[in-house]
Protein backbone atom coordinates (compact mmCIF):
# COMPACT_ATOMS: atom_id res chain seq x y z
CA UNK A 1 0.00 0.00 0.00
CA UNK A 2 1.09 3.56 -0.52
CA UNK A 3 2.66 4.95 2.64
CA UNK A 4 3.87 8.44 3.34
CA UNK A 5 7.48 8.78 4.38
CA UNK A 6 7.17 12.16 6.06
CA UNK A 7 4.80 13.69 8.55
CA UNK A 8 2.89 15.81 6.06
CA UNK A 9 -0.56 14.47 5.35
CA UNK A 10 -1.90 17.39 3.36
CA UNK A 11 -2.91 16.35 -0.15
CA UNK A 12 -2.83 20.05 -1.07
CA UNK A 13 0.84 20.40 -0.16
CA UNK A 14 2.70 22.53 -2.73
CA UNK A 15 4.68 19.50 -3.92
CA UNK A 16 3.84 15.81 -3.71
CA UNK A 17 6.50 13.26 -4.59
CA UNK A 18 5.19 9.79 -5.49
CA UNK A 19 8.08 7.34 -5.65
CA UNK A 20 7.94 3.81 -7.00
CA UNK A 21 6.88 1.67 -9.95
CA UNK A 22 3.46 0.40 -8.89
CA UNK A 23 1.08 2.00 -11.39
CA UNK A 24 -2.04 1.63 -9.27
CA UNK A 25 -0.47 3.36 -6.27
CA UNK A 26 0.99 6.11 -8.45
CA UNK A 27 -2.44 6.73 -9.98
CA UNK A 28 -4.02 6.82 -6.53
CA UNK A 29 -1.46 9.34 -5.33
CA UNK A 30 -2.44 11.58 -8.24
CA UNK A 31 -6.17 11.00 -7.70
CA UNK A 32 -5.88 11.96 -4.05
CA UNK A 33 -4.30 15.31 -4.88
CA UNK A 34 -6.81 16.00 -7.67
CA UNK A 35 -9.75 15.10 -5.43
CA UNK A 36 -8.50 17.40 -2.66
CA UNK A 37 -7.94 20.24 -5.11
CA UNK A 38 -11.38 19.88 -6.65
CA UNK A 39 -12.95 19.73 -3.20
CA UNK A 40 -11.37 23.13 -2.58
CA UNK A 41 -12.19 24.43 -6.07
CA UNK A 42 -14.43 22.48 -8.43
CA UNK A 43 -12.92 24.33 -11.41
CA UNK A 44 -9.38 23.17 -10.69
CA UNK A 45 -7.32 22.85 -13.88
CA UNK A 46 -5.46 19.52 -14.05
CA UNK A 47 -2.52 19.10 -16.42
CA UNK A 48 -1.06 15.62 -16.87
CA UNK A 49 2.38 15.93 -18.42
CA UNK A 50 4.97 13.54 -19.84
CA UNK A 51 8.69 14.40 -20.04
CA UNK A 52 8.22 15.16 -23.74
CA UNK A 53 5.50 17.70 -22.96
CA UNK A 54 7.41 19.44 -20.17
CA UNK A 55 10.08 21.28 -22.09
CA UNK A 56 12.40 23.97 -20.68
CA UNK A 57 10.27 27.00 -19.87
CA UNK A 58 6.97 25.09 -19.88
CA UNK A 59 6.77 24.97 -16.07
CA UNK A 60 7.20 28.73 -15.86
CA UNK A 61 4.33 29.20 -18.32
CA UNK A 62 2.05 26.81 -16.42
CA UNK A 63 2.77 28.43 -13.05
CA UNK A 64 2.58 32.04 -14.17
CA UNK A 65 -0.10 34.22 -12.51
CA UNK A 66 -3.59 33.93 -13.99
CA UNK A 67 -6.21 36.64 -14.27
CA UNK A 68 -8.72 34.16 -12.92
CA UNK A 69 -6.53 32.98 -10.03
CA UNK A 70 -7.50 29.38 -10.72
CA UNK A 71 -6.24 26.42 -8.73
CA UNK A 72 -4.06 24.00 -10.68
CA UNK A 73 -2.69 20.50 -10.32
CA UNK A 74 0.38 19.79 -12.44
CA UNK A 75 1.19 16.09 -12.73
CA UNK A 76 4.63 15.20 -14.06
CA UNK A 77 4.95 11.52 -14.98
CA UNK A 78 8.24 9.64 -15.27
CA UNK A 79 10.06 12.56 -13.71
CA UNK A 80 13.29 10.54 -13.77
CA UNK A 81 13.28 10.94 -17.59
CA UNK A 82 13.12 14.74 -17.65
CA UNK A 83 15.84 16.64 -19.46
CA UNK A 84 18.57 18.34 -17.46
CA UNK A 85 17.21 21.78 -18.42
CA UNK A 86 13.70 20.93 -17.26
CA UNK A 87 15.01 19.45 -14.00
CA UNK A 88 16.80 22.75 -13.44
CA UNK A 89 13.47 24.57 -13.89
CA UNK A 90 11.75 22.28 -11.37
CA UNK A 91 14.53 22.67 -8.82
CA UNK A 92 14.19 26.44 -9.06
CA UNK A 93 10.42 26.15 -8.64
CA UNK A 94 10.80 23.96 -5.54
CA UNK A 95 12.45 26.88 -3.78
CA UNK A 96 9.45 29.13 -4.33
CA UNK A 97 6.27 27.21 -5.18
CA UNK A 98 3.20 29.13 -6.30
CA UNK A 99 0.15 29.34 -4.06
CA UNK A 100 -2.89 27.31 -5.21
CA UNK A 101 -0.73 25.12 -7.44
CA UNK A 102 -0.08 21.50 -6.51
CA UNK A 103 2.89 19.95 -8.29
CA UNK A 104 2.88 16.13 -8.34
CA UNK A 105 6.12 14.44 -9.37
CA UNK A 106 5.94 10.74 -10.22
CA UNK A 107 9.41 9.23 -9.97
CA UNK A 108 10.39 5.59 -10.41
CA UNK A 109 13.11 5.83 -7.77
CA UNK A 110 16.60 4.50 -8.32
CA UNK A 111 19.67 6.26 -9.58
CA UNK A 112 18.23 7.87 -12.70
CA UNK A 113 17.08 11.39 -11.96
CA UNK A 114 18.19 11.07 -8.34
CA UNK A 115 19.16 14.73 -8.23
CA UNK A 116 15.53 15.78 -8.67
CA UNK A 117 14.43 13.24 -6.08
CA UNK A 118 16.91 14.61 -3.55
CA UNK A 119 15.99 18.21 -4.30
CA UNK A 120 12.27 17.56 -3.80
CA UNK A 121 12.92 15.81 -0.50
CA UNK A 122 15.20 18.59 0.67
CA UNK A 123 12.49 21.12 -0.18
CA UNK A 124 10.08 19.26 2.14
CA UNK A 125 7.85 17.67 -0.47
CA UNK A 126 5.06 15.44 0.76
CA UNK A 127 6.18 11.93 -0.16
CA UNK A 128 4.10 8.88 -1.03
CA UNK A 129 5.83 5.53 -1.44
CA UNK A 130 4.45 3.41 -4.29
CA UNK A 131 6.68 0.32 -4.40
CA UNK A 132 6.02 -2.78 -6.45
CA UNK A 133 4.66 -5.60 -4.34
CA UNK A 134 6.89 -8.59 -4.88
CA UNK A 135 5.89 -10.90 -2.02
CA UNK A 136 2.65 -12.84 -1.54
CA UNK A 137 2.39 -11.52 2.02
CA UNK A 138 2.44 -7.94 0.71
CA UNK A 139 -0.39 -8.67 -1.70
CA UNK A 140 -2.39 -10.27 1.09
CA UNK A 141 -1.88 -7.18 3.24
CA UNK A 142 -3.00 -5.03 0.31
CA UNK A 143 -6.23 -7.01 -0.13
CA UNK A 144 -7.04 -6.80 3.56
CA UNK A 145 -6.46 -3.06 3.45
CA UNK A 146 -8.75 -2.68 0.44
CA UNK A 147 -11.59 -4.44 2.23
CA UNK A 148 -11.05 -2.29 5.33
CA UNK A 149 -11.03 0.89 3.25
CA UNK A 150 -14.42 -0.08 1.83
CA UNK A 151 -15.77 -0.81 5.30
CA UNK A 152 -16.25 -4.48 4.51
CA UNK A 153 -15.37 -7.62 6.42
CA UNK A 154 -13.60 -10.51 4.70
CA UNK A 155 -12.27 -13.66 6.33
CA UNK A 156 -8.52 -14.41 6.18
CA UNK A 157 -9.34 -17.43 4.03
CA UNK A 158 -11.29 -15.26 1.59
CA UNK A 159 -8.43 -12.79 1.29
CA UNK A 160 -5.96 -15.58 0.62
CA UNK A 161 -8.29 -17.22 -1.89
CA UNK A 162 -8.65 -13.94 -3.76
CA UNK A 163 -4.89 -13.46 -3.95
CA UNK A 164 -4.48 -17.05 -5.15
CA UNK A 165 -7.17 -16.60 -7.80
CA UNK A 166 -6.27 -13.15 -9.06
CA UNK A 167 -2.48 -13.11 -8.95
CA UNK A 168 0.05 -10.34 -8.52
CA UNK A 169 -1.52 -7.36 -10.32
CA UNK A 170 -2.64 -4.84 -7.68
CA UNK A 171 -5.02 -3.13 -10.08
CA UNK A 172 -6.81 -6.43 -10.67
CA UNK A 173 -6.82 -7.22 -6.96
CA UNK A 174 -8.34 -3.82 -6.18
CA UNK A 175 -10.96 -4.34 -8.89
CA UNK A 176 -11.83 -7.77 -7.51
CA UNK A 177 -12.25 -6.42 -3.98
CA UNK A 178 -14.44 -3.58 -5.27
CA UNK A 179 -16.67 -5.93 -7.21
CA UNK A 180 -17.10 -8.32 -4.28
CA UNK A 181 -17.87 -5.44 -1.94
CA UNK A 182 -20.46 -4.11 -4.37
CA UNK A 183 -22.19 -7.41 -5.07
CA UNK A 184 -22.02 -9.35 -1.81
CA UNK A 185 -23.77 -8.53 1.46
CA UNK A 186 -22.36 -9.46 4.84
CA UNK A 187 -18.99 -11.02 5.52
CA UNK A 188 -17.13 -12.15 2.41
CA UNK A 189 -15.85 -15.69 2.85
CA UNK A 190 -13.90 -18.22 0.83
CA UNK A 191 -17.04 -19.72 -0.69
CA UNK A 192 -18.06 -16.33 -2.10
CA UNK A 193 -14.63 -15.83 -3.67
CA UNK A 194 -14.83 -19.31 -5.15
CA UNK A 195 -18.17 -18.53 -6.81
CA UNK A 196 -16.90 -15.35 -8.41
CA UNK A 197 -13.34 -16.17 -9.39
CA UNK A 198 -11.65 -19.09 -11.06
CA UNK A 199 -8.02 -18.98 -12.14
CA UNK A 200 -6.67 -15.48 -12.60
CA UNK A 201 -8.19 -12.02 -12.39
CA UNK A 202 -7.77 -11.61 -16.12
CA UNK A 203 -10.42 -14.33 -16.31
CA UNK A 204 -12.97 -12.58 -14.12
CA UNK A 205 -16.26 -11.39 -15.58
CA UNK A 206 -15.82 -8.05 -13.83
CA UNK A 207 -12.46 -7.45 -15.47
CA UNK A 208 -14.07 -8.06 -18.87
CA UNK A 209 -16.75 -5.48 -18.03
CA UNK A 210 -14.31 -2.90 -16.68
CA UNK A 211 -12.10 -3.03 -19.76
CA UNK A 212 -15.10 -2.91 -22.10
CA UNK A 213 -16.79 0.15 -20.52
CA UNK A 214 -13.41 1.92 -20.52
CA UNK A 215 -13.23 1.48 -24.29
CA UNK A 216 -10.29 -0.92 -24.16
CA UNK A 217 -11.57 -3.46 -26.69
CA UNK A 218 -8.41 -5.52 -27.16
CA UNK A 219 -7.89 -5.95 -23.42
CA UNK A 220 -11.58 -6.75 -22.89
CA UNK A 221 -11.48 -9.45 -25.56
CA UNK A 222 -8.32 -10.93 -24.08
CA UNK A 223 -9.95 -10.98 -20.64
CA UNK A 224 -13.08 -12.54 -22.14
CA UNK A 225 -11.12 -15.38 -23.74
CA UNK A 226 -9.29 -16.07 -20.49
CA UNK A 227 -12.59 -16.01 -18.66
CA UNK A 228 -14.23 -18.53 -20.94
CA UNK A 229 -11.15 -20.76 -21.07
CA UNK A 230 -11.07 -21.06 -17.27
CA UNK A 231 -14.72 -21.94 -16.90
CA UNK A 232 -16.44 -18.69 -15.96
CA UNK A 233 -20.11 -19.01 -16.90
CA UNK A 234 -21.08 -16.78 -19.87
CA UNK A 235 -24.17 -15.61 -18.00
CA UNK A 236 -21.94 -14.12 -15.29
CA UNK A 237 -20.12 -12.14 -17.95
CA UNK A 238 -23.30 -10.69 -19.44
CA UNK A 239 -24.44 -9.83 -15.92
CA UNK A 240 -21.17 -7.98 -15.21
CA UNK A 241 -21.40 -6.13 -18.54
CA UNK A 242 -24.96 -5.07 -17.74
CA UNK A 243 -23.99 -3.84 -14.28
CA UNK A 244 -21.12 -1.79 -15.69
CA UNK A 245 -23.16 -0.10 -18.42
CA UNK A 246 -26.19 0.51 -16.19
CA UNK A 247 -24.00 2.19 -13.58
CA UNK A 248 -22.69 4.56 -16.26
CA UNK A 249 -26.23 5.28 -17.46
CA UNK A 250 -27.50 5.98 -13.94
CA UNK A 251 -24.63 8.30 -13.06
CA UNK A 252 -24.65 10.19 -16.37
CA UNK A 253 -28.36 10.99 -15.95
CA UNK A 254 -28.05 12.04 -12.31
CA UNK A 255 -27.68 15.63 -11.26
CA UNK A 256 -24.24 16.73 -10.15
CA UNK A 257 -23.14 16.60 -6.56
CA UNK A 258 -20.77 15.10 -4.06
CA UNK A 259 -20.15 11.34 -4.21
CA UNK A 260 -21.96 10.90 -0.88
CA UNK A 261 -25.08 12.69 -2.18
CA UNK A 262 -25.06 10.77 -5.46
CA UNK A 263 -24.50 7.52 -3.56
CA UNK A 264 -27.74 8.09 -1.64
CA UNK A 265 -29.62 9.05 -4.78
CA UNK A 266 -28.41 6.15 -6.92
CA UNK A 267 -27.98 3.46 -4.30
CA UNK A 268 -24.25 3.08 -4.92
CA UNK A 269 -21.41 3.34 -2.38
CA UNK A 270 -19.39 6.59 -2.70
CA UNK A 271 -16.25 4.76 -3.83
CA UNK A 272 -18.20 3.31 -6.77
CA UNK A 273 -19.40 6.78 -7.78
CA UNK A 274 -15.77 7.85 -8.17
CA UNK A 275 -14.91 4.71 -10.11
CA UNK A 276 -17.84 5.03 -12.52
CA UNK A 277 -17.08 8.74 -13.04
CA UNK A 278 -13.69 7.75 -14.40
CA UNK A 279 -15.18 5.05 -16.62
CA UNK A 280 -17.99 7.19 -18.07
CA UNK A 281 -15.72 9.57 -19.98
CA UNK A 282 -16.60 9.29 -23.65
CA UNK A 283 -20.06 7.83 -23.08
CA UNK A 284 -23.23 9.38 -24.51
CA UNK A 285 -26.90 8.50 -23.80
CA UNK A 286 -27.11 6.95 -27.27
CA UNK A 287 -23.98 4.94 -26.54
CA UNK A 288 -25.51 3.56 -23.34
CA UNK A 289 -28.65 2.54 -25.25
CA UNK A 290 -26.60 0.81 -27.95
CA UNK A 291 -24.54 -1.02 -25.33
CA UNK A 292 -27.60 -2.21 -23.41
CA UNK A 293 -29.16 -3.58 -26.61
CA UNK A 294 -25.94 -5.42 -27.38
CA UNK A 295 -25.92 -6.93 -23.88
CA UNK A 296 -29.54 -8.03 -24.20
CA UNK A 297 -28.71 -9.76 -27.48
CA UNK A 298 -25.66 -11.42 -25.96
CA UNK A 299 -27.67 -12.54 -22.93
CA UNK A 300 -30.22 -14.19 -25.21
CA UNK A 301 -27.41 -15.78 -27.17
CA UNK A 302 -25.70 -17.34 -24.16
CA UNK A 303 -29.02 -18.61 -22.79
CA UNK A 304 -29.79 -20.71 -25.82
CA UNK A 305 -30.99 -18.15 -28.32
CA UNK A 306 -27.86 -18.48 -30.48
CA UNK A 307 -25.50 -21.12 -31.80
CA UNK A 308 -22.25 -19.55 -30.57
CA UNK A 309 -22.25 -17.97 -27.04
CA UNK A 310 -18.58 -16.98 -27.38
CA UNK A 311 -19.25 -15.00 -30.57
CA UNK A 312 -22.26 -13.35 -28.94
CA UNK A 313 -20.11 -12.18 -26.06
CA UNK A 314 -17.29 -10.98 -28.30
CA UNK A 315 -19.74 -8.98 -30.38
CA UNK A 316 -21.20 -7.37 -27.26
CA UNK A 317 -17.77 -6.51 -25.85
CA UNK A 318 -16.67 -4.82 -29.09
CA UNK A 319 -19.95 -2.87 -29.32
CA UNK A 320 -19.62 -1.68 -25.70
CA UNK A 321 -16.00 -0.62 -26.18
CA UNK A 322 -16.93 1.38 -29.28
CA UNK A 323 -19.84 3.01 -27.46
CA UNK A 324 -17.43 4.03 -24.69
CA UNK A 325 -15.46 6.05 -27.24
CA UNK A 326 -18.38 7.80 -28.91
CA UNK A 327 -17.25 11.22 -27.63
CA UNK A 328 -13.51 10.73 -28.13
Amino acid sequence: MATRKNQTDDALAPVTLAVGQEDLLLDRAVQQVVAAARAADADTDVRDLTPEQLQPGTLAELTSPSLFAERKVLVVRNAQDLSAETIKDIKAYLGSPVEDISLVLLHAGGAKGKGLLDAARKAGAREVACPKTTKPAERLTFVRGEFRALGRSATPEACQALVDAVGSDLRELASAVSQLAADVEGTIDEAVVGRYYTGRAEASSFNVADRAVEGRAAEALEALRWSLSTGVAPVLITSALAQGVRAIGKLSSARGGRPADLARELGMPPWKIDRVRQQMRGWTPDGVAVALRAIAEADAGVKGGGDDPEYALEKAVVTIARAARSRR
